[in-house]
């Protein structure tokens, strides 16, 4: 059974979650509160030397970290993979995008301004900055989805759950998603896939870190 250390409310972290599920995979996620410095302590870092979440261990007892590389060993041989070595080509170069034009821009401008905003005091430019930045990225994929229905055409997969775990709370970043209808209209047909769980549901019922059952 694989085991996902997440952190709540994390858009990296929701994505491995996120395809589990809707694969029907046996998994446990133990929480790891960031905000408490847990993924810098010795405990953790032992698991996870980067002290970063999330973190994926399989029934083997291997580790595995980045939440897009994840989605490749998680999805292997199922429905979600992309079929052909062009959209193969093509999800990686997504998740590129992702990774280096919205995940930098939208997570910090969040955790800023709406998950801890007493961090975010006297940054307003910084957040500003990601903010403009975030939505440089988000025009360039509310382009590409005016002509998709999904992230490679007419099929849902880990692509989709890539680009997904950021993107839908780009509100909470303080950006207008409606300024973005494409990205909308997607993400609502990725809501409606079979098996979707919201974010609140990443650590509904993980166990806490700190509990000492990461052992």
């Amino acid at each position: 059974m694989y085991m996902l250390y997440a952190t709540r409310g994390s858009g990296n972290c929701f994505k491995p979650f996120l395809t589990l599920c809707q694969l029907d995979i046996a998994f446990s996620v133990l929480e790891v509160d960031v905000l408490k410095g847990e993924t810098r302590g010795e405990a953790f870092r032992r698991i996870n030397p980067a002290g970063a979440v999330p973190y994926l261990v399989t029934e083997e007892g291997v580790g595995i970290g980045e939440s897009n590389a994840m989605l490749w060993l998680i999805a292997e041989g199922s429905h979600l993979m992309p079929g052909s070595a062009l959209d193969r080509a093509r999800s990686l170069q997504w998740m590129f995008f992702e990774q280096s034009k919205l995940e930098p821009n939208i997570s910090p401008a969040r955790f800023l301004g709406h998950i801890a905003p007493h961090l975010g005091r006297g940054r307003e430019a910084e957040i500003a900055a990601w903010q403009d930045k975030a939505r440089a990225g988000l025009a360039t994929l509310d382009a590409h989805l005016a002509g998709h229905d999904y992230m490679l055409g007419d099929r849902y997969g880990i692509t989709d759950i890539a680009l997904y775990g950021y993107v839908h709370v780009g509100d909470e970043a303080g950006i207008d998603l409606q300024a973005f209808p494409s990205v909308c209209t997607w993400m609502e047909r990725v809501r409606q896939q079979p098996g979707h769980v919201p974010l609140s549901a990443l650590c509904a019922s993980a166990t806490p870190f700190s509990s000492g059952c990461a052992a």
